[in-house]
């Protein structure tokens, strides 16, 4: 049985305050830490020579990051949404949204479909990503692309989530149905995420065989909705913080990725623009920023917004020339350092960690290249992230 709007409406409002004080107390340090850079010193270009504009699968987007889906659905989310929306507007970057599924189940309520539609209204030309739950039949899929006019829909993969929330769906057996039938009904091409918990190797592979084109990793180290939904139990029916750390991080999930992967999407614990240039070097095509830009949104909506943006682009612009890579893509030529927690996940899944480590010293073709691991010395790969040691193949 649905539940009632307001019901879930309470919900939305309650992610946006669990979010924002998990925010006040979360730990600094995630995965992203654990890369570095070679630095060569006379490998540097002219700012003037880069571009930020990227490509994800048949798009082209005027930055190598975007706003990633939040919320909507209740008044306070609306006004989030609205910043957003004009953020996304004003410097031109791709805007997502939270889970339509609320709206969709009440048509009729002006302030759920306002608190949505608004991301259309005030951005009327940009790409926007509609966002809808795994589980959805094949009509709801054309009803929130209609809803937003959306260029592409986000599918949310969140069984994680699901196991916490108190009154979250326990059945997951149709899932990877369900998304091949999403799939297939979509007018626009599907984005499949996880919100924050990894998509594994093998899951990155079914998604493939299934159609999807574009995937959106989204690991762990950013909002947490296993802290969330465990934050909204009580103690009759116990809690779940013995799992806390549960999933891959974006880093692990883009190190880890096979071959026959889809377009890769990066999402999870990206604080600050170097977050994004090392998401870039693994092979993300463009990297998801939810909290650290909502953090802003509350301080003082788009008019604290829009300049940060305006910063990450900048930073981002000297970064790229300091590393020599006058586009996003040329960053996967980059000699990275993997050490730490991250480097023992590589050393299991069996990812050639050296071979990272000396990328530039090959640079067959335009594109980068990985390394296979069957010689001691690094050789040209299809790959353009590290290759992996296990029978899957890298991502390309």
């Amino acid at each position: 049985m649905t539940e009632p709007a307001h019901v879930r409406a309470a919900r939305k409002d309650d992610h946006v305050q669990l979010a924002t004080e998990q925010r006040a107390d979360h730990q600094a340090r995630n995965d992203f830490d654990d890369l570095e850079f070679v630095h060569h010193a006379l490998s540097g270009i002219s700012a003037d020579e880069v571009t930020l504009s990227t490509s994800v699968d048949s798009w082209h987007w005027q930055a190598p990051f975007y706003i990633n889906g939040m919320t909507g659905g209740t008044e306070q989310t609306g006004v989030i949404t609205r910043a957003l929306a004009i953020a996304a507007r004003e410097t031109s970057v791709a805007v997502a949204c939270g889970s339509v599924s609320i709206a969709l189940d009440a048509p009729d309520d002006d302030v759920i479909q306002r608190s949505f539609r608004v991301l259309r209204d005030e951005n009327p030309d940009g790409f926007i990503m509609a966002n809808l739950g795994v589980g959805r039949s094949a009509d709801d899929a054309k009803r929130a692309v209609d809803l937003l006019e959306a260029n592409a829909l986000q599918v949310h993969l969140n069984a994680v989530q699901e196991t916490v929330m108190p009154e979250g769906s326990r059945d997951f057996s149709d899932w990877q149905h369900s998304v091949e039938a999403l799939v297939a009904a979509s007018p626009v091409p599907v984005i499949a995420k996880e919100v924050g918990f990894g998509l594994s190797r093998r899951t990155l592979s079914v998604l493939s065989d299934i159609g999807v084109r574009v995937a959106d990793v989204s690991g762990t180290g950013g909002t947490d909705f296993l802290r969330i939904e465990d934050a909204r139990r009580n103690d009759t029916i116990g809690s779940f913080s013995m799992m806390s750390g549960f999933g891959q991080s974006a880093a692990a999930c883009l190190l880890d990725a096979p071959a026959d992967a889809p377009h890769l999407l990066a999402s999870g614990g990206v604080r600050h623009p170097f977050d994004v240039v090392k998401a870039l070097a693994l092979g993300a095509e463009a990297v998801g920023v939810a909290g650290t830009f909502l953090e802003a949104v509350q301080a003082g909506g788009s008019e604290t917004l829009v300049p940060l943006i305006g910063r990450w682009q900048l930073q981002l612009t000297q970064m790229m020339a300091l590393l020599g890579a006058a586009q996003p893509s040329e960053l996967r030529r980059t000699d990275v350092l993997v050490r730490g927690d991250l480097a023992d996940f590589c050393r299991l899944r069996g990812i050639d960690l050296a071979g990272l480590a000396r990328r530039s010293e090959s640079r067959a073709g335009t594109q980068a290249v990985g390394f296979t691991a069957s010689s001691d010395a690094p050789t040209p790969a299809a790959s353009m992230s590290p290759i992996s040691l296990a029978s899957e193949e890298p991502h390309r």
